[in-house]
Protein backbone atom coordinates (compact mmCIF):
# COMPACT_ATOMS: atom_id res chain seq x y z
CA UNK A 1 0.00 0.00 0.00
CA UNK A 2 1.81 3.02 -1.11
CA UNK A 3 2.49 5.51 1.94
CA UNK A 4 0.72 9.07 1.76
CA UNK A 5 2.38 12.03 2.61
CA UNK A 6 1.07 15.53 3.76
CA UNK A 7 3.68 17.39 2.69
CA UNK A 8 4.75 19.03 5.77
CA UNK A 9 0.90 19.80 6.23
CA UNK A 10 1.03 22.23 3.37
CA UNK A 11 -2.17 22.81 1.64
CA UNK A 12 -1.26 25.55 -0.59
CA UNK A 13 -0.78 25.50 -4.68
CA UNK A 14 -2.03 22.60 -6.44
CA UNK A 15 -2.54 20.92 -2.84
CA UNK A 16 -5.27 22.92 -2.18
CA UNK A 17 -7.40 20.99 -5.36
CA UNK A 18 -5.09 17.27 -5.31
CA UNK A 19 -4.12 16.58 -1.96
CA UNK A 20 -1.60 14.44 -0.02
CA UNK A 21 0.77 11.94 -2.71
CA UNK A 22 -1.84 12.31 -5.26
CA UNK A 23 -1.21 16.15 -5.26
CA UNK A 24 3.00 15.87 -4.66
CA UNK A 25 3.24 13.33 -7.82
CA UNK A 26 0.86 15.83 -10.02
CA UNK A 27 3.37 18.52 -9.13
CA UNK A 28 6.29 16.66 -10.18
CA UNK A 29 4.78 14.71 -13.74
CA UNK A 30 3.12 18.66 -14.36
CA UNK A 31 7.30 19.99 -13.43
CA UNK A 32 8.82 17.25 -15.97
CA UNK A 33 6.39 18.02 -18.42
CA UNK A 34 6.77 21.67 -18.56
CA UNK A 35 10.63 21.52 -18.25
CA UNK A 36 10.16 19.81 -22.05
CA UNK A 37 7.69 22.19 -23.07
CA UNK A 38 10.28 25.01 -22.62
CA UNK A 39 13.27 23.55 -23.82
CA UNK A 40 12.18 21.52 -26.85
CA UNK A 41 8.61 23.60 -28.32
CA UNK A 42 9.87 27.48 -26.42
CA UNK A 43 13.86 27.07 -27.05
CA UNK A 44 14.36 28.27 -23.72
CA UNK A 45 17.51 28.59 -22.25
CA UNK A 46 18.17 25.04 -20.29
CA UNK A 47 19.06 27.42 -16.85
CA UNK A 48 16.17 29.53 -17.12
CA UNK A 49 14.14 26.43 -17.58
CA UNK A 50 15.10 24.73 -14.82
CA UNK A 51 14.80 27.77 -12.36
CA UNK A 52 11.47 28.31 -13.98
CA UNK A 53 10.78 25.31 -13.39
CA UNK A 54 11.67 25.32 -9.99
CA UNK A 55 9.65 28.30 -8.96
CA UNK A 56 6.60 26.70 -10.52
CA UNK A 57 6.97 23.21 -8.38
CA UNK A 58 7.80 25.01 -5.42
CA UNK A 59 4.89 27.55 -5.52
CA UNK A 60 2.49 24.18 -6.65
CA UNK A 61 3.84 22.11 -4.27
CA UNK A 62 2.78 24.61 -0.91
CA UNK A 63 6.20 25.98 -0.63
CA UNK A 64 5.65 30.04 0.33
CA UNK A 65 7.78 32.95 -1.19
CA UNK A 66 9.72 33.36 1.93
CA UNK A 67 10.70 29.85 2.19
CA UNK A 68 11.45 29.99 -1.69
CA UNK A 69 13.37 33.51 -1.96
CA UNK A 70 14.00 34.03 2.16
CA UNK A 71 13.63 37.47 3.39
CA UNK A 72 15.05 41.14 2.65
CA UNK A 73 15.64 40.56 6.81
CA UNK A 74 18.49 39.06 7.84
CA UNK A 75 17.54 35.00 8.72
CA UNK A 76 19.03 31.85 9.87
CA UNK A 77 17.05 30.16 7.62
CA UNK A 78 18.91 29.49 3.75
CA UNK A 79 16.24 29.56 1.02
CA UNK A 80 15.94 26.30 -1.27
CA UNK A 81 16.79 28.54 -4.11
CA UNK A 82 20.44 30.12 -2.51
CA UNK A 83 21.06 26.65 -0.94
CA UNK A 84 20.29 24.60 -3.73
CA UNK A 85 22.61 26.86 -5.76
CA UNK A 86 25.35 27.46 -3.36
CA UNK A 87 25.49 23.51 -2.35
CA UNK A 88 26.13 22.23 -5.73
CA UNK A 89 28.18 25.07 -6.82
CA UNK A 90 30.06 25.09 -3.89
CA UNK A 91 31.90 21.52 -4.61
CA UNK A 92 31.54 21.52 -8.17
CA UNK A 93 32.76 25.22 -9.73
CA UNK A 94 36.34 24.58 -8.83
CA UNK A 95 36.76 21.21 -10.02
CA UNK A 96 35.19 22.25 -13.33
CA UNK A 97 37.13 24.92 -14.12
CA UNK A 98 40.83 23.40 -13.16
CA UNK A 99 39.66 20.64 -15.51
CA UNK A 100 38.72 22.69 -18.08
CA UNK A 101 42.28 24.84 -17.71
CA UNK A 102 44.05 21.57 -17.90
CA UNK A 103 42.25 20.25 -21.29
CA UNK A 104 43.07 23.24 -22.58
CA UNK A 105 46.62 23.36 -22.31
CA UNK A 106 46.27 19.93 -23.58
CA UNK A 107 44.59 20.87 -26.51
CA UNK A 108 46.42 23.52 -27.77
CA UNK A 109 50.47 21.69 -26.86
CA UNK A 110 49.40 19.61 -29.34
CA UNK A 111 49.43 17.06 -26.91
CA UNK A 112 46.53 14.97 -28.57
CA UNK A 113 48.15 14.64 -31.96
CA UNK A 114 51.58 13.34 -29.87
CA UNK A 115 49.55 11.06 -27.79
CA UNK A 116 47.46 9.67 -31.39
CA UNK A 117 50.47 9.37 -33.00
CA UNK A 118 52.19 7.37 -30.73
CA UNK A 119 49.59 4.95 -30.43
CA UNK A 120 49.59 4.72 -34.10
CA UNK A 121 52.85 3.85 -34.19
CA UNK A 122 52.36 1.50 -31.63
CA UNK A 123 49.68 -0.70 -32.89
CA UNK A 124 50.49 -0.74 -36.14
CA UNK A 125 48.19 0.24 -39.51
CA UNK A 126 46.12 -2.66 -39.39
CA UNK A 127 45.11 -1.85 -35.74
CA UNK A 128 44.82 2.19 -36.42
CA UNK A 129 40.61 1.78 -35.07
CA UNK A 130 42.34 0.60 -31.81
CA UNK A 131 44.42 2.94 -31.93
CA UNK A 132 41.92 5.79 -32.06
CA UNK A 133 39.87 4.09 -29.44
CA UNK A 134 42.19 4.47 -27.20
CA UNK A 135 43.23 7.84 -28.06
CA UNK A 136 39.64 8.89 -26.91
CA UNK A 137 39.59 7.51 -24.01
CA UNK A 138 42.93 8.81 -22.75
CA UNK A 139 42.52 12.30 -24.14
CA UNK A 140 38.75 12.36 -23.33
CA UNK A 141 39.53 12.19 -19.86
CA UNK A 142 40.72 15.45 -19.52
CA UNK A 143 38.53 17.43 -22.74
CA UNK A 144 35.51 17.95 -23.36
CA UNK A 145 33.55 16.49 -25.93
CA UNK A 146 33.25 18.65 -28.69
CA UNK A 147 37.23 19.41 -28.11
CA UNK A 148 38.50 16.26 -28.53
CA UNK A 149 36.55 15.88 -32.22
CA UNK A 150 38.37 19.35 -33.10
CA UNK A 151 41.67 18.10 -32.00
CA UNK A 152 41.71 14.48 -33.20
CA UNK A 153 39.42 14.39 -36.28
CA UNK A 154 42.36 15.63 -39.29
CA UNK A 155 44.25 12.19 -37.92
CA UNK A 156 41.04 10.39 -38.33
CA UNK A 157 40.73 11.70 -41.77
CA UNK A 158 44.52 10.67 -42.39
CA UNK A 159 44.19 7.36 -41.07
CA UNK A 160 41.02 6.59 -43.43
CA UNK A 161 42.67 7.93 -46.69
CA UNK A 162 45.46 5.77 -46.16
CA UNK A 163 43.62 2.95 -45.63
CA UNK A 164 40.98 3.88 -48.36
CA UNK A 165 38.32 2.53 -45.90
CA UNK A 166 35.47 3.76 -44.31
CA UNK A 167 35.96 6.96 -42.12
CA UNK A 168 33.33 5.03 -40.02
CA UNK A 169 36.02 2.72 -39.16
CA UNK A 170 38.33 5.13 -37.88
CA UNK A 171 35.75 8.19 -36.07
CA UNK A 172 33.62 5.81 -34.06
CA UNK A 173 35.84 4.10 -31.93
CA UNK A 174 37.55 7.69 -31.42
CA UNK A 175 33.74 9.01 -30.74
CA UNK A 176 33.14 5.95 -28.12
CA UNK A 177 36.12 6.69 -25.75
CA UNK A 178 35.53 10.34 -25.86
CA UNK A 179 31.65 9.81 -25.09
CA UNK A 180 32.38 7.22 -22.41
CA UNK A 181 34.82 9.42 -20.59
CA UNK A 182 33.13 12.45 -20.91
CA UNK A 183 29.72 10.99 -19.42
CA UNK A 184 30.87 8.72 -16.73
CA UNK A 185 34.31 10.25 -15.43
CA UNK A 186 34.83 13.05 -13.34
CA UNK A 187 35.86 15.96 -14.10
CA UNK A 188 33.75 16.17 -16.80
CA UNK A 189 30.37 18.65 -15.63
CA UNK A 190 27.93 15.55 -15.88
CA UNK A 191 29.30 13.11 -13.36
CA UNK A 192 30.99 15.62 -11.00
CA UNK A 193 27.51 17.30 -11.02
CA UNK A 194 25.95 14.40 -10.07
CA UNK A 195 28.68 13.20 -7.39
CA UNK A 196 27.80 16.64 -5.46
CA UNK A 197 24.05 15.98 -5.58
CA UNK A 198 24.25 12.62 -3.97
CA UNK A 199 26.92 13.42 -2.22
CA UNK A 200 29.47 10.76 -3.18
CA UNK A 201 33.56 11.42 -3.53
CA UNK A 202 34.80 11.55 -6.70
CA UNK A 203 36.81 8.65 -6.18
CA UNK A 204 34.64 6.27 -5.79
CA UNK A 205 32.92 7.79 -9.26
CA UNK A 206 35.93 7.08 -11.32
CA UNK A 207 36.19 3.71 -10.15
CA UNK A 208 32.60 2.48 -10.56
CA UNK A 209 32.37 4.84 -13.79
CA UNK A 210 35.86 2.86 -14.96
CA UNK A 211 34.51 -0.44 -14.02
CA UNK A 212 31.29 0.09 -16.08
CA UNK A 213 32.69 2.55 -18.69
CA UNK A 214 35.51 -0.02 -20.13
CA UNK A 215 33.10 -2.84 -20.68
CA UNK A 216 30.69 -0.33 -22.40
CA UNK A 217 33.01 1.62 -24.56
CA UNK A 218 34.22 -2.22 -25.38
CA UNK A 219 31.21 -2.90 -26.83
CA UNK A 220 31.02 0.18 -28.86
CA UNK A 221 34.25 -0.31 -30.19
CA UNK A 222 32.77 -3.99 -31.46
CA UNK A 223 29.82 -2.70 -32.91
CA UNK A 224 32.01 0.03 -34.69
CA UNK A 225 33.75 -2.30 -36.25
CA UNK A 226 30.82 -4.06 -37.34
CA UNK A 227 29.14 -1.07 -38.85
CA UNK A 228 31.92 0.42 -39.95
CA UNK A 229 32.83 -2.73 -42.40
CA UNK A 230 29.16 -2.38 -43.90
CA UNK A 231 28.67 1.22 -44.03
CA UNK A 232 30.89 3.35 -46.16
CA UNK A 233 31.48 6.89 -45.73
CA UNK A 234 34.23 8.98 -47.55
CA UNK A 235 36.82 11.07 -45.56
CA UNK A 236 34.90 14.81 -46.20
CA UNK A 237 36.97 16.29 -48.47
CA UNK A 238 36.36 20.06 -47.66
CA UNK A 239 36.85 19.55 -43.89
CA UNK A 240 40.13 17.32 -44.76
CA UNK A 241 41.48 20.25 -46.91
CA UNK A 242 40.64 23.19 -44.24
CA UNK A 243 42.42 20.83 -41.78
CA UNK A 244 45.72 21.02 -43.86
CA UNK A 245 45.35 24.45 -45.08
CA UNK A 246 45.36 25.72 -41.58
CA UNK A 247 47.93 23.68 -40.41
CA UNK A 248 50.11 25.25 -43.04
CA UNK A 249 49.17 28.53 -42.73
CA UNK A 250 49.49 28.49 -38.65
CA UNK A 251 53.15 26.65 -39.52
CA UNK A 252 53.96 29.51 -42.04
CA UNK A 253 53.35 32.70 -39.76
CA UNK A 254 53.56 33.50 -36.26
CA UNK A 255 50.61 35.29 -34.26
CA UNK A 256 50.80 37.04 -31.19
CA UNK A 257 49.53 35.36 -28.37
CA UNK A 258 45.68 36.32 -27.65
CA UNK A 259 45.56 39.03 -24.42
CA UNK A 260 43.57 37.52 -21.50
CA UNK A 261 41.45 40.79 -21.86
CA UNK A 262 40.33 40.54 -25.81
CA UNK A 263 37.61 39.64 -26.51
CA UNK A 264 36.19 36.58 -28.81
CA UNK A 265 33.53 34.17 -29.50
CA UNK A 266 32.63 31.39 -27.07
CA UNK A 267 34.50 28.13 -27.35
CA UNK A 268 31.12 26.50 -26.91
CA UNK A 269 30.77 26.91 -30.40
CA UNK A 270 31.58 23.79 -32.10
CA UNK A 271 33.39 23.35 -35.10
CA UNK A 272 36.97 24.33 -36.46
CA UNK A 273 36.29 28.02 -37.07
CA UNK A 274 35.61 28.51 -32.89
CA UNK A 275 37.85 26.10 -31.74
CA UNK A 276 40.65 26.91 -34.33
CA UNK A 277 40.42 30.86 -32.61
CA UNK A 278 42.11 29.68 -29.81
CA UNK A 279 44.46 27.03 -31.69
CA UNK A 280 45.09 29.83 -33.87
CA UNK A 281 45.95 32.50 -31.51
CA UNK A 282 47.15 30.77 -28.50
CA UNK A 283 48.92 27.85 -29.69
CA UNK A 284 52.67 27.92 -29.03
CA UNK A 285 55.25 26.08 -31.36
CA UNK A 286 54.44 24.36 -34.55
CA UNK A 287 50.59 25.78 -34.00
CA UNK A 288 52.06 28.93 -33.27
CA UNK A 289 54.74 30.25 -31.57
CA UNK A 290 54.45 32.64 -28.75
CA UNK A 291 56.34 35.70 -28.39
CA UNK A 292 59.74 35.47 -26.30
CA UNK A 293 60.16 31.61 -27.31
CA UNK A 294 63.79 30.66 -26.04
CA UNK A 295 66.00 28.96 -28.79
CA UNK A 296 63.62 29.34 -31.72
CA UNK A 297 64.97 31.80 -34.38
CA UNK A 298 62.18 30.67 -37.04
CA UNK A 299 58.65 30.56 -35.41
CA UNK A 300 57.35 28.61 -38.58
CA UNK A 301 59.94 25.40 -37.06
CA UNK A 302 58.32 22.88 -35.59
CA UNK A 303 57.94 21.86 -31.99
CA UNK A 304 59.54 19.15 -30.61
CA UNK A 305 56.47 16.46 -30.16
CA UNK A 306 55.52 16.17 -26.50
CA UNK A 307 56.34 12.87 -25.27
CA UNK A 308 54.41 10.24 -24.23
CA UNK A 309 55.33 9.59 -20.55
CA UNK A 310 54.91 13.34 -19.68
CA UNK A 311 51.27 13.44 -21.03
CA UNK A 312 50.27 10.20 -19.08
CA UNK A 313 51.97 12.05 -16.34
CA UNK A 314 49.76 15.02 -16.91
CA UNK A 315 46.48 13.21 -17.15
CA UNK A 316 47.11 10.55 -14.81
CA UNK A 317 48.48 12.02 -11.70
CA UNK A 318 44.78 14.21 -10.61
CA UNK A 319 43.18 10.25 -10.99
CA UNK A 320 46.13 8.70 -8.92
CA UNK A 321 45.76 11.32 -6.16
CA UNK A 322 41.99 10.96 -5.67
CA UNK A 323 42.14 7.03 -6.11
CA UNK A 324 44.60 6.96 -3.12
CA UNK A 325 42.89 9.45 -1.22
CA UNK A 326 39.61 7.42 -1.36
CA UNK A 327 41.69 4.00 -0.67
CA UNK A 328 42.93 5.31 2.34
CA UNK A 329 40.24 6.66 4.04
CA UNK A 330 38.62 3.12 3.88
CA UNK A 331 42.03 1.33 4.31
CA UNK A 332 43.74 3.17 6.92
CA UNK A 333 43.18 4.54 10.58
CA UNK A 334 43.27 8.28 10.67
CA UNK A 335 46.31 9.11 10.90
CA UNK A 336 48.85 12.32 10.18
CA UNK A 337 50.22 10.18 6.63
CA UNK A 338 46.27 9.62 5.48
CA UNK A 339 45.69 13.32 6.45
CA UNK A 340 49.00 14.04 3.94
CA UNK A 341 47.32 11.66 1.47
CA UNK A 342 43.47 12.98 1.76
CA UNK A 343 44.71 16.40 1.31
CA UNK A 344 46.62 15.47 -1.98
CA UNK A 345 44.16 13.58 -2.98
CA UNK A 346 40.84 16.40 -2.66
CA UNK A 347 39.96 16.94 -5.90
CA UNK A 348 40.78 20.24 -5.62
CA UNK A 349 44.56 20.00 -4.86
CA UNK A 350 44.38 17.22 -7.26
CA UNK A 351 43.47 19.15 -10.24
CA UNK A 352 45.93 22.01 -8.51
CA UNK A 353 48.88 19.78 -9.05
CA UNK A 354 47.75 18.44 -12.41
CA UNK A 355 47.32 21.87 -13.93
CA UNK A 356 50.87 23.11 -12.35
CA UNK A 357 52.49 20.19 -13.83
CA UNK A 358 50.83 21.14 -17.35
CA UNK A 359 51.75 24.60 -17.34
CA UNK A 360 55.21 23.15 -16.60
CA UNK A 361 55.75 20.83 -18.37
CA UNK A 362 53.49 21.44 -21.51
CA UNK A 363 53.87 25.14 -21.78
CA UNK A 364 57.23 27.07 -19.64
CA UNK A 365 59.53 24.02 -20.33
CA UNK A 366 58.61 23.71 -24.34
CA UNK A 367 58.80 28.13 -24.63
CA UNK A 368 55.40 29.28 -23.30
CA UNK A 369 55.12 32.57 -22.42
CA UNK A 370 53.61 33.59 -18.87
CA UNK A 371 51.22 35.65 -21.24
CA UNK A 372 50.22 32.52 -23.69
CA UNK A 373 49.24 30.40 -20.55
CA UNK A 374 47.40 33.10 -19.14
CA UNK A 375 45.46 33.50 -22.74
CA UNK A 376 45.04 30.03 -23.28
CA UNK A 377 43.51 29.09 -19.30
CA UNK A 378 41.52 32.81 -19.34
CA UNK A 379 39.86 31.51 -23.08
CA UNK A 380 38.98 28.28 -21.96
CA UNK A 381 36.66 29.32 -19.21
CA UNK A 382 34.37 30.91 -21.25
CA UNK A 383 32.20 28.72 -22.35
CA UNK A 384 32.25 27.24 -18.28
CA UNK A 385 29.39 29.85 -17.17
CA UNK A 386 26.73 28.26 -18.90
CA UNK A 387 27.36 24.77 -18.14
CA UNK A 388 28.07 26.23 -14.20
CA UNK A 389 24.84 27.90 -14.48
CA UNK A 390 22.55 24.90 -15.72
CA UNK A 391 24.39 22.40 -13.46
CA UNK A 392 23.35 24.94 -10.26
CA UNK A 393 20.04 25.39 -11.12
CA UNK A 394 19.84 21.82 -11.49
CA UNK A 395 20.99 21.63 -7.48
CA UNK A 396 17.70 24.61 -7.22
CA UNK A 397 15.69 21.76 -8.61
CA UNK A 398 16.95 18.90 -6.60
CA UNK A 399 16.38 21.41 -3.56
CA UNK A 400 13.21 22.11 -4.25
CA UNK A 401 12.14 18.74 -4.99
CA UNK A 402 13.02 17.40 -1.41
CA UNK A 403 12.12 20.74 0.45
CA UNK A 404 8.70 20.63 -0.91
CA UNK A 405 7.98 16.89 -0.04
CA UNK A 406 7.38 15.50 -3.34
CA UNK A 407 11.18 13.57 -3.55
CA UNK A 408 9.57 12.05 -0.72
CA UNK A 409 6.29 11.26 -2.31
CA UNK A 410 7.99 9.91 -5.34
CA UNK A 411 10.13 7.26 -3.27
CA UNK A 412 7.34 6.02 -1.74
CA UNK A 413 5.66 5.52 -4.74
CA UNK A 414 8.50 3.46 -6.36
CA UNK A 415 9.34 1.85 -3.23
CA UNK A 416 5.62 0.33 -3.41
CA UNK A 417 5.89 -0.44 -6.68
CA UNK A 418 9.35 -2.39 -6.37
CA UNK A 419 11.31 -0.68 -8.97
CA UNK A 420 14.98 -0.03 -7.88
CA UNK A 421 16.31 3.16 -7.67
CA UNK A 422 18.87 2.44 -10.02
CA UNK A 423 16.94 1.32 -12.44
CA UNK A 424 15.01 4.55 -12.18
CA UNK A 425 17.96 6.63 -12.61
CA UNK A 426 18.57 5.39 -15.83
CA UNK A 427 15.12 5.01 -16.82
CA UNK A 428 14.60 8.79 -16.15
CA UNK A 429 17.71 9.94 -17.31
CA UNK A 430 16.60 8.14 -20.84
CA UNK A 431 13.13 9.84 -21.05
CA UNK A 432 15.14 12.92 -20.38
CA UNK A 433 17.58 12.90 -22.97
CA UNK A 434 15.72 11.36 -25.74
CA UNK A 435 13.01 14.09 -25.44
CA UNK A 436 15.39 17.60 -25.02
CA UNK A 437 18.44 15.99 -26.41
CA UNK A 438 20.89 17.79 -23.70
CA UNK A 439 22.94 15.27 -21.46
CA UNK A 440 23.50 17.70 -18.57
CA UNK A 441 20.18 18.47 -18.81
CA UNK A 442 19.22 15.02 -18.33
CA UNK A 443 21.88 14.22 -15.60
CA UNK A 444 21.32 17.03 -13.21
CA UNK A 445 17.40 16.80 -13.51
CA UNK A 446 17.51 13.12 -12.53
CA UNK A 447 20.01 13.38 -10.39
CA UNK A 448 18.02 15.91 -8.55
CA UNK A 449 14.84 13.84 -8.34
CA UNK A 450 16.99 10.61 -7.41
CA UNK A 451 19.35 12.30 -4.53
CA UNK A 452 16.47 12.59 -1.54
CA UNK A 453 15.28 9.19 -2.33
CA UNK A 454 18.87 7.98 -1.23
CA UNK A 455 19.28 10.57 1.60
CA UNK A 456 17.81 8.22 4.22
CA UNK A 457 19.09 4.94 2.64
CA UNK A 458 22.35 3.29 4.57
CA UNK A 459 24.06 2.77 1.03
CA UNK A 460 27.20 2.84 0.46
CA UNK A 461 29.61 5.63 -1.41
CA UNK A 462 30.53 2.54 -4.07
CA UNK A 463 26.66 1.83 -4.50
CA UNK A 464 25.78 5.40 -4.64
CA UNK A 465 28.43 5.90 -7.38
CA UNK A 466 26.86 2.93 -9.21
CA UNK A 467 23.84 5.24 -9.58
CA UNK A 468 25.67 7.77 -11.16
CA UNK A 469 26.57 5.44 -13.68
CA UNK A 470 23.50 4.58 -14.26
CA UNK A 471 22.59 8.63 -14.38
CA UNK A 472 25.47 9.38 -16.52
CA UNK A 473 24.50 6.08 -19.11
CA UNK A 474 20.92 6.90 -19.17
CA UNK A 475 22.00 10.60 -20.52
CA UNK A 476 24.16 9.84 -23.59
CA UNK A 477 21.46 7.10 -25.16
CA UNK A 478 19.78 7.45 -28.43
CA UNK A 479 21.39 11.02 -29.10
CA UNK A 480 19.54 12.14 -32.55
CA UNK A 481 18.39 15.46 -33.93
CA UNK A 482 17.67 16.98 -30.82
CA UNK A 483 21.15 16.74 -29.82
CA UNK A 484 24.27 19.25 -30.67
CA UNK A 485 26.68 16.39 -30.72
CA UNK A 486 24.45 14.86 -33.26
CA UNK A 487 25.35 17.19 -36.20
CA UNK A 488 28.76 17.95 -34.55
CA UNK A 489 29.64 14.57 -35.28
CA UNK A 490 27.39 14.39 -39.07
CA UNK A 491 28.94 18.06 -40.09
CA UNK A 492 32.80 16.87 -38.67
CA UNK A 493 33.34 13.53 -40.42
CA UNK A 494 30.59 13.91 -43.59
CA UNK A 495 28.28 11.07 -42.72
CA UNK A 496 24.89 11.77 -43.99
CA UNK A 497 21.88 11.53 -41.28
CA UNK A 498 20.68 8.16 -42.42
CA UNK A 499 24.04 7.17 -41.76
CA UNK A 500 24.55 9.01 -38.78
CA UNK A 501 21.62 7.47 -36.99
CA UNK A 502 22.64 4.24 -37.76
CA UNK A 503 26.27 4.57 -36.95
CA UNK A 504 26.56 6.99 -33.95
CA UNK A 505 22.77 7.14 -32.72
CA UNK A 506 23.12 3.26 -31.83
CA UNK A 507 26.94 3.56 -30.61
CA UNK A 508 25.62 5.49 -27.93
CA UNK A 509 22.78 3.32 -27.40
CA UNK A 510 24.98 0.82 -27.11
CA UNK A 511 27.70 3.00 -25.15
CA UNK A 512 24.17 3.29 -22.69
CA UNK A 513 22.92 -0.19 -22.02
CA UNK A 514 26.31 -1.50 -21.53
CA UNK A 515 26.83 0.81 -19.30
CA UNK A 516 23.69 0.64 -17.20
CA UNK A 517 23.97 -3.34 -17.19
CA UNK A 518 27.47 -3.61 -15.83
CA UNK A 519 26.45 -1.10 -12.91
CA UNK A 520 23.16 -2.78 -12.96
CA UNK A 521 25.09 -5.92 -12.00
CA UNK A 522 27.63 -4.57 -9.85
CA UNK A 523 24.83 -2.61 -7.40
CA UNK A 524 23.51 -6.42 -6.65
CA UNK A 525 26.39 -7.32 -5.19
CA UNK A 526 28.05 -3.51 -3.70
CA UNK A 527 25.00 -2.97 -1.39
Amino acid sequence: MPVTYAAEGRTGGLLALVPGTAGLLTVAALGIALLLLLIIKVRLQPFVALLAVSVAVGLGAGLSVTELFGTVQKSGAVPLVEAGMGGTLGHIAVIIGLGTMLGSVLEVSGGAEALSARLLALFGERRAPLAMGVTGVLFGIPVFFDVGIFVLAPIVYAAARRSGKSILLYALPLLAGLSMTHAFLPPHPGPVAAAGLLHVDLGWVILMGAAAGVPAVLAAWGYAAWIGRRVFVPVPADMAEAAEEAKRAVAAQGHAPRESGESGESGERAGPEGRAALGERAAPGGRDAPEGRAGSENPAAPEKPVALGTLLAVIGTPLLLILLATFSSVAFAPSTGRSVVEFFGHPFVALTIALLLAYWLLGLRRGWSRASLEAVSTASLKPVGNILLVVGAGGIFGAVLKGSGVARALAGTFDGAGLPVIVLAWLLAVVLRVAQGSATVAIVTTAGIVAPMLSGSDSSQAHLALVIVAVSAGSIFASHVNDGGFWMVAKYFGIPERETLKSWTVLESVLSVAGFAVAGALSIVIP
